[in-house]
């Protein structure tokens, strides 16, 4: 298996985040039967304060960017990872990289519908404590349910 390299986000990866976020936010968004929820990462990034409430991070395949995760403290807020690099252990060491940098619990939200990020988590130890229904963060118009995880 070749080498996923995790690196700090710099500004000139936006382009490069955009085109991830739009075609894996619109996959997701297909899975929970929510496609006509999606925004363009240019708005979703600013409506979700991004770039002002997370640290980002990004991974990088064969010179390549090919996904990127946002977190905090105690939360792994955002995951992306572009559909052409999707299984070849992309998610999984951008979740390595981010419990190495954050706080015990670390909580996530899985979208309902989205099973390949479930089985992703649970297979890196977190565990489903209930699910959960409200409005979708960034476009509060939707309802979702979702998967409230944490990682011990």
């Amino acid at each position: 298996m070749k080498e996923i390299k995790i690196r700090p986000y710099q500004k000139e990866d936006w382009p490069i985040l955009a085109r991830i976020h739009d075609r894996a936010r619109r996959e997701e968004l297909e899975w929970a039967g929510l496609l006509d929820a999606f925004i363009p990462f240019a708005e979703a990034s600013v409506r979700e304060r991004l770039f002002d409430e997370y640290t980002v991070c990004v991974a990088i395949l064969e010179e390549k960017l090919c996904g990127f995760a946002a977190y905090s403290d105690e939360e792994l807020g955002w995951l992306y990872v572009d559909p052409a690099h999707q299984r070849l252990g992309v998610g999984k060491a951008l979740v390595e990289y981010v419990i190495n940098r954050t706080k015990r619990p670390l909580k996530i939200e899985v979208l309902k519908g989205n099973d390949p990020a479930l089985k992703l988590y649970q297979s890196m130890g977190f565990s489903v404590l209930q699910t959960c229904s409200g409005k979708m963060p960034g476009n509060e118009s939707f309802g979702v349910t979702v998967y409230c995880m944490e990682k011990e």
